[in-house]
């Protein structure tokens, strides 16, 4: 078997496993923490560790990555993955559960790996198609887990869930150990720990408000005072990389239209995807003494969202192909106008199970071309040996999108609770249309980063158009 494929069948087995535990535990929370005996503030902080463990990780392990190996940091990276799911399917209470879960989050760093390590392995005519199909992968994944987790906890119970993400690390773990060539060309330096301690800093001040907010209380100290502490530290961190001769995040780098256009798009559209997501299976699953909810259970609720899952893995495998008549910047534009077409149908017609389905088939088609289109905009713009960070930051700008979109949906669906507890009608519609008009404003940005004349990109190879990685994974069989 060729390097290629045992590296295009490493990082795919690896980003599903990682990403499917983003949202594996959302349907199950409660059920596990009526098991290990967390109260709701300990089921929100089984979320949050993931959270904060892989945003920091993912652009510190991808820049350790880029200076000694990307293949010695992808197989620390998923280990920790193996590692910390085997925790959770056995934990006994809630430490354990957290120790267990900032253990996966670590394997967030596997994204901006892998796309080193597949630009590494494959030749340039083919690597638009294997970056679009594993990004595809990748979104897969994290659907992956909404619709699995009531069928399975249902038979085999919550604990079993863990064996998925498990049987996946252990299998990219094997391919990686023996099959990952060992890569010659690395960036010369060093990490910048003062970069490195401000940029973890500023994250965690951010993301924990974000998530914690409805908890906490928007107006409480502890809320404004992270989200001022993140603005300070935020800002030294910029200081400290424009002044420093080894930036762990080179600003000019990040400052290319290509980078920051695509970055921005990131952070609105996966404000819109994930909230999407979150929110999608609870309209449907509301009573239908609501007067508007459809009343489905956890698994019914899974299947409609099935095929977004089916859409989004389909357009990741044509977007190389599909790069001959439509660019990678327009598909990152059709994308998120198909997104926010998506979300505004839901917001319109949510009375029947198949106007819900139609709507996550158009979702997943317009995150697939999204997802599949932003990490080649940033590979075939940036160095080689900037390929790590760059991809880790826009990873991490598109996590910090999903807080935010999940924040402004509970926001919204929060504010119109009636007496018997459940959201007014209102409350989605209004959600729903943030998503919409979050997606299409992602949509436009890039236009704003257009130049006249002939961009210059720095030290970057160019990039043919690609063809599918279907093909030799067909020849492998």
């Amino acid at each position: 078997m060729s390097t290629t494929r045992i590296t295009f069948i490493a990082v795919a087995t690896s980003f599903t496993a990682v990403s499917s535990l983003q949202s594996l535990i959302i349907p199950v929370l409660s059920t596990i923490g009526a098991d290990i005996g967390a109260d709701p503030v300990g089921q929100t902080w089984m979320l949050t560790a993931w959270l904060i463990s892989a945003a920091v990780a993912t652009p510190l392990l991808g820049r350790a990555g880029d200076l000694v190996g990307r293949r010695r940091m992808y197989l620390l990276a998923l280990g920790a993955v193996a590692i910390g799911s085997l925790l959770s399917a056995f934990a006994p209470n809630l430490t354990v559960m957290l120790i267990a879960r900032v253990l996966q989050g670590l394997g967030g760093a596997v994204f901006p790996l892998g796309f080193g390590l597949v630009r590494d392995a494959f030749p340039a005519a083919r690597l638009a198609g294997a970056i679009g199909a594993l990004s595809a992968i990748m979104a897969v994944g994290g659907g992956l887990g909404t619709v699995i987790a009531g069928p399975v906890s249902s038979v085999i119970g919550w604990r079993g869930l863990f064996a998925l993400p498990l049987a996946l690390a252990a299998t990219g773990l094997a391919f990686g150990t023996f099959g990952l060539a060992r890569p010659a060309a690395r960036a010369t330096g060093r990490i910048n720990v003062l970069a490195a301690v401000l940029l973890s800093s500023w994250l965690v001040a951010l993301l924990l408000p974000l998530s914690s907010g409805n908890q906490w209380g928007w107006a409480s100290p502890m809320v404004i005072g992270l989200f001022a502490a993140a603005a300070v530290l935020a800002t030294a961190w910029v200081v400290v990389e424009v002044r420093s001769r080894a930036p762990l995040v080179d600003m000019r780098m990040m400052r290319l239209p290509a980078v920051w256009t695509t970055n921005v798009t990131a952070l609105l559209t996966g404000a819109a995807m994930f909230g999407v997501w979150a929110y999608l299976p609870r309209l449907a699953e509301t009573p239908v003494g609501s007067g508007y909810g459809l009343g489905v259970d956890a698994s019914t609720a899974g299947l409609i969202m099935l095929p977004m899952l089916v859409a989004m893995a389909s357009v990741g495998f044509v977007a190389g192909p599909l790069s001959r008549v439509l660019p990678f910047a327009a598909q990152l534009t059709v994308g998120a106008f198909v997104s926010g077409v998506s979300s505004l149908s839901i917001a319109l017609f949510h009375g029947e199970v198949w106007q819900l389905a139609a709507a996550a088939a158009a979702l997943g088609l317009g995150t697939g071309l999204v997802v599949s289109s932003t990490p080649n905009l940033i590979v075939r713009s940036v160095p080689a040996d900037q390929v790590g960070i760059a991809t880790g930051m826009n990873a991490n700008i598109r996590t910090i999108g999903g807080a935010i979109g999940t924040t402004v949906f509970a926001a919204a669906i929060g504010a119109s609770l009636g007496a018997a507890g459940l959201p007014a009608e209102s409350g989605y519609v209004a959600a729903f249309v943030l998503g919409a008009v979050l997606a299409v404003v992602g949509g436009l940005v890039p236009f704003f980063g257009r130049r006249r004349g002939p961009a210059v990109v720095p030290t970057a190879r160019v990039i043919p158009v690609a063809e599918s990685p279907l093909e030799e994974v067909a020849e492998a069989a």
